[in-house]
């Protein structure tokens, strides 16, 4: 009986190969929909960004509104409040930041931050507290006119969303 080193594929190497192509297709259709049931709700996804006219707010009002199931905070910020924010040396904070860094360039009098106390996540209180921010009732957090943490247990500032000026008066958060 003689070997052969080099058999000629038969049909027993296409079944093999036929039986393989189907496993692999059948572990990709049961795998498909587990995979794809992680991604997030058409509903989710629709509140991925909103957007939102500020010419309803006055000057020195605040408003606060939903973005991604948390509260967001919109402030017009006065004149006053934004020299304030200015005059604050770097030193002073826990978290320096400046005035510049927290608003969007021509636009310094809108102040837009997510509401959640970055040390335990609650609301902070608006116009409240030592230095006319706002101060968190729960563990006694205090943030300035730009939303930086001044005196507290908070590690940071108050968190800013991405957001862009469709135009002077619309915003869009997200």
């Amino acid at each position: 009986m003689a070997h052969q080193d080099d058999p000629k594929p038969g049909r027993r190497d296409f079944l093999y190969i036929a039986a393989g192509a189907v496993g692999a297709v059948g572990v990709a259709g049961v795998t498909w929909p587990l995979i794809n049931q992680l991604n997030p709700d058409a509903s989710v996804l629709a509140l991925a960004s909103i957007e939102f006219d500020l010419s309803g707010i006055e000057e020195g009002q605040s408003v606060t509104i939903k973005w991604r199931g948390l509260p967001v905070f919109v402030r017009h910020r006065t004149a006053e409040e934004i020299a304030e924010a200015k005059a604050v040396p770097m030193s002073d904070l826990k978290d320096p930041a400046t005035d510049e860094q927290r608003t969007k360039p021509g636009h310094e009098q809108w102040l837009i931050m997510i509401a959640n106390c970055t040390h335990l996540g609650c609301i902070p209180v608006g116009d409240s507290g030592d230095y006319n921010g706002w101060a968190c009732p729960c563990h006694g957090s205090q943030f300035d006119t730009a939303g930086r943490i001044r005196k507290g247990p908070a590690p940071t500032n108050l968190v800013l969303p991405p957001y862009e000026f469709i135009s002077d008066t619309l915003v869009k958060i997200g």
